[in-house]
């Protein structure tokens, strides 16, 4: 028996869009990311992401979201370590946009950009919340194999995420590539990238378990 019916999987697929393409802070980090790397650094940040969403279908999968459901104390580590990370993240680009632009970082590593992005995605304890409440509504035990019903399900949601935040990179990347060398606009661009990532780390922080 095939773990999916076709009606079922198509409405997952457009349920999937619909999230997607919610603003939100997914969108906001793959805006701020392309803005300052430019179409590389959005498609790294959305691949980046992309692998979260499958760390949080894992968990879904074998129940450690139950768990992290269960435990306000596994729900605050987890977010605080997020809400510091993103903090992190937006003193470094505040510096960097105090820097002269001859002097500030060329280029960040393609592997900083995609990791970065991996522990903002995996971070995120609502996100894992989410998946619980989310996933379980497409599957179905009496198919069989749940666990990979899970991953279907987690890989189908990263690529509909893949596909749509790429175009907003390089829709974003196109906009921001003749603006890269005026030193008014890396200042700008740096303190813009500092305030969104320094409100996804307050939102985070501020976040309570449900």
């Amino acid at each position: 028996m095939s773990p999916f019916d076709g009606t079922t999987l198509a409405t997952y697929v457009a349920a999937c869009f619909a999230l997607v393409l919610v603003p939100g802070p997914a969108q906001a980090l793959v805006l701020v990311r392309t803005a300052n790397g430019g179409r590389r650094a959005g498609v790294l940040t959305t691949l980046g992401l992309s692998v979260g969403t499958l760390v949080h279908t894992a968990a879904a999968a074998v129940g450690l979201s139950a768990l992290l459901a269960g435990s306000a104390v596994a729900f605050s580590v987890l977010k605080y370590l997020g809400a510091a990370y993103l903090v992190h993240l937006a003193w470094r680009a505040w510096r960097d946009g105090a820097r002269p632009l001859s002097t500030a970082p060329s280029e960040v590593p393609s592997s900083k950009v995609f990791t970065s992005a991996v522990l903002a995605g995996v971070l995120n304890p609502k996100t894992a919340l989410f998946f619980l409440a989310f996933l379980p509504q497409f599957v179905h035990p009496e198919r069989g194999w749940v666990v990979l019903q899970f991953l279907v399900l987690g890989l189908v949601l990263a690529v509909v995420g893949v596909l749509t935040d790429c175009v907003l990179s390089v829709a974003a990347g196109a906009l921001t590539t003749r603006l890269n060398r005026n030193h008014r606009f890396h200042q700008w661009r740096q303190r813009v990238t500092a305030t969104v990532f320094l409100a996804l780390g307050v939102r985070l922080a501020l976040t309570e378990q449900s």
